[in-house]
């Protein structure tokens, strides 16, 4: 009887096991075991920011896909009411909780805010924050620099007077950050100043103060990247300049040590000129690495003077378009008639990106930019009362809107209007 027992109780296990083997077979395998090929493919066809925080929403393994394959959405059109666009579809978004409105730049994927005693930079997507300086707390360099001191060997106050540096600056109300990039997690560098003019500040994340040159020239400059482990500043001028970082000896805190030039511009001299016709034309520079090339990029806006005695605004006109790499080796600038069939630029004045777009049916060798005039710099006006993004077609060198769809007011507030990247971490 016991062995009839045993014999049993083995045959139901069998069954069982049986069972258990035709349950697998007929039931479909877990989402989470998406193959990682395949993954890919649904992340290629989500340009957009919602879907693709959806789809790793699912379940760790689909999270983990995404971030193992890093295939990077489309940027957010970012405003600063707190709305935020994907590009490709028309409906503004906003970010549940505290809505990030009232950012005053924008570095990458975090969202700049200012408060009395410093700044934090937030961003959206992980809700990670990093604090940074209050601009009233500066470490020097020299650190007995004042306003009255000699600024260099031989100088002298009269000599110093004849261009302006950080400490005639350094105690005006109207003091902002217009450029800030994260350079590493231990390293920030930032253009601040009045109006076009700013120095070059550094600290560390989470640091009580930055740092600064006191007796540099203050100068024009247009925009900063980090290209391949060195900090790259444009100046109006189109001069390209190198910034040499060290550490502080005393607090381990990164520090300018010297600022050189590596390129020279060629600036056209008719930029300056008024013409026959009453036009003149209005020029923004900006730094951007794509395919491993620096590239500076020339925006000319047209703009129409008023006949003498009429009380009639500037106005802004057409766009133009120029671009050129950074040739490192014969110290120059080399123009570039195409970015590649694949490739376009996000140019913002805060932040600029270049990416791969072929994947999401857009046409590439385009930029997309952005009307982000600074308010307190505003050199001319416009016709039309809204505004919106642009592109330009590096092929046919042509302009045409973006979306008329997505637009907002022009007002001193959103002017800082910018792109946002969500592949940064």
């Amino acid at each position: 009887a016991q062995a009839f027992s045993s014999m049993s109780a083995g045959y139901a296990r069998q069954g069982l096991m049986e069972e258990e083997k035709k349950s697998q077979l007929l039931s479909p395998s877990p989402w989470s075991a998406l193959p990682l090929d395949l993954a890919s493919l649904v992340l290629s066809l989500l340009p957009m920011y919602a879907d693709r925080a959806c789809f790793a929403a699912v379940c760790p393994q689909w999270r983990a896909a995404a971030r193992q394959l890093q295939i990077p959405p489309l940027p957010l059109l970012a405003l600063p009411d707190g709305t935020f666009y994907s590009l490709m579809y028309d409906k503004p978004f906003r970010f549940p909780g505290c809505g990030f409105a009232g950012y005053e730049n924008v570095c990458g994927s975090w969202l700049v805010f200012s408060r009395d005693d410093g700044c934090f930079m937030v961003n959206p997507f992980s809700r990670a924050t990093v604090t940074l300086p209050a601009l009233s707390s500066v470490r020097l360099r020299p650190p007995n620099a004042s306003a009255k001191s000699k600024w260099a060997e031989g100088g002298s106050v009269e000599s110093a007077n004849l261009y302006i540096t950080w400490m005639r600056i350094n105690k005006a109300d109207n003091l902002r950050i217009s450029k800030l990039i994260l350079c590493s997690p231990n390293l920030v560098a930032a253009l601040v100043g009045i109006g076009p003019f700013s120095q070059i500040l550094m600290c560390q994340p989470g640091a009580l103060s930055w740092s600064v040159r006191a007796y540099d020239r203050i100068e024009d400059f247009q925009d900063m990247s980090f290209f391949q482990g060195k900090l790259y500043a444009i100046a109006k001028d189109e001069n390209l300049l190198v910034v040499n970082i060290s550490q502080d000896h005393s607090t381990g805190d990164p520090q300018v040590c010297r600022i050189g030039r590596v390129i020279e511009g060629d600036c056209p001299p008719w930029y300056y000129g008024v013409f026959e016709d009453n036009s003149q034309a209005s020029k923004k520079l900006y730094l951007v690495e794509s395919g491993g090339m620096l590239l500076m990029v020339r925006r000319t806006i047209w703009c129409q003077f008023p006949e003498p005695g009429t009380d009639v605004e500037i106005m802004g006109g057409q766009n133009e378009f120029e671009v050129f790499e950074a040739d490192f080796e014969h110290s120059r600038w080399v123009k570039v008639l195409t970015l590649g069939d694949d490739q376009v630029l996000f140019l913002g004045r805060r932040c600029s990106r270049s990416m791969s777009v072929s994947q999401y049916g857009l046409p590439g060798d385009c930029i997309f930019f952005l009307d982000d005039d600074e308010d307190n710099c505003l050199e001319y006006a416009y016709d039309e009362e809204n505004s919106s993004f642009g592109v330009y077609s590096m092929r046919f060198r042509s302009i045409h809107s973006g979306d008329p769809n997505i637009s907002w007011k022009r007002c001193a507030e959103m002017y800082l209007a910018a792109w946002l990247f969500p592949e940064d971490r």
